[in-house]
């Protein structure tokens, strides 16, 4: 380590920085002023096209494929509705099969789940809602 320190010393900018503090701290603020706008130039007129860009992770962020989401599931529970409303219908006029009334459990569970899923977020996991 000392030998280190001998050898910074010996060189002629240490010995006159160590002579004359004030003309070096100004050399050396004028050095770093001129430096700073030099690269606030350079990044105003030429900025480089590999610039860091900060990408917010998709915890925060409304991604296409939710909002894609959410208008599939607005379909898909218009035609569930719009077959509900057929299979209505069908009851009113007192053909309703056995099947249908499986087929209605059924769209009725698909019309919660799809009515659920739109009301919390849509499809994405508890933990990112």
């Amino acid at each position: 380590m000392n030998n280190i320190l001998n050898k910074l010393t010996e060189q002629k900018w240490m010995n006159w920085a160590v002579n004359n503090p004030k003309r070096f701290y100004i050399y050396s603020m004028v050095f770093l002023s001129v430096s700073f706008i030099g690269s606030l130039i350079q990044g105003i007129f030429f900025p480089s096209d590999n610039a860091f860009k900060i990408k917010p992770p998709a915890f925060y962020t409304k991604s296409v494929v939710t909002e894609n989401g959410f208008k599939n599931n607005e379909k898909e529970m218009e035609k569930i509705v719009n077959e509900l409303k057929i299979l209505k219908t069908k009851r009113d006029q007192k053909t309703l099969l056995k099947t249908d009334s499986l087929r209605i459990e059924y769209l009725y569970n698909q019309y919660q789940q799809l009515k659920n899923a739109g009301s919390t977020g849509g499809n994405l996991p508890k933990h990112q809602k």
